[in-house]
């Protein structure tokens, strides 16, 4: 059986570099191929509703062969798992809670069709972080283009601006920190979680406790609970020590 595990990507400079830094210290570089989708999480809506045994892995493969080039001379086939990382970017013209609910569904198995994580807003949340005394209550406007990524760069910590130079330690306070505000959001306790949560329910918290009454989102990145998910709660409390 295959061990690679197939990353697909909404944009490709900083996910890039997330991912080069994470495999330092969590994600087996031997394992892993990254590729881009080049478009928004919302552009996949339109494939899915008329294709109910659509084919991520040739979806991707075909979309940019340039940029996906270097899935050339693989097949499904040679992949374990498909995890797929987009932004929740709900200023955009595309988006739609309710499309972004039944994508939640459709990409809810990596070892199928994928599995889906979303960033809220967009993926420069894993650094957002200005204090984290104060992350738990965290919240940011989400239906307008508030330039976030100017934001985040001139209100997070300076440690975490460049994710190129994230130590284990660096990692460990991230993951920490993103994994009690995703038990916040479901529990309304900010500990550590004795358990997994869906994306599903983790968006379903988000749009009833911020998206919904407020037009703002609770700051959450994918990828600590994508960790959380993929070495489970009781291995992920050990790495964190």
């Amino acid at each position: 059986m295959t061990n690679k595990i197939l990353f697909i990507f909404e944009g490709e400079a900083t996910e890039e570099k997330i991912v080069s830094s994470l495999q330092k210290f969590f994600v087996n570089e031997s394992t892993t191929i990254k590729c881009v989708f080049g478009a928004e999480i919302y552009q996949i809506y339109k494939l899915i509703v008329t294709d109910n045994d659509l084919d991520t892995f040739n979806l991707i493969k075909e979309r940019n062969l340039e940029k996906n080039a270097i899935l050339a001379d693989y097949n499904r086939d040679d992949f374990a798992e498909i995890y797929m990382f987009f932004d929740y970017d709900g200023h955009s013209t595309l988006a739609d809670d309710s499309k972004l609910k039944q994508l939640l569904e459709f990409f809810n198995e990596e070892t199928d069709k994928g599995k889906l994580y979303i960033s809220y807003p967009m993926v420069e949340s894993l650094k957002h972080i200005s204090e984290y005394q104060t992350f738990r209550d965290f919240s940011i406007e989400c239906k307008y283009n508030i330039q976030y990524k100017s934001i985040v760069a001139a209100t997070a910590m300076k440690e975490l601006i460049n994710f190129n130079t994230y130590l284990l330690d660096t990692w460990k306070q991230l993951i920490d920190a993103h994994l009690k505000k995703m038990n916040f959001i479901v529990n309304n306790s900010y500990d550590l979680p004795d358990k997994l949560h869906t994306q599903q329910t983790i968006f379903l918290e988000q749009f009833n406790k911020y998206i919904f009454p407020y037009s703002t989102v609770a700051i959450l990145s994918a990828f600590p609970i994508f960790l959380h998910d993929y070495y489970g709660n009781e291995e992920m409390k050990k790495r964190l020590n």
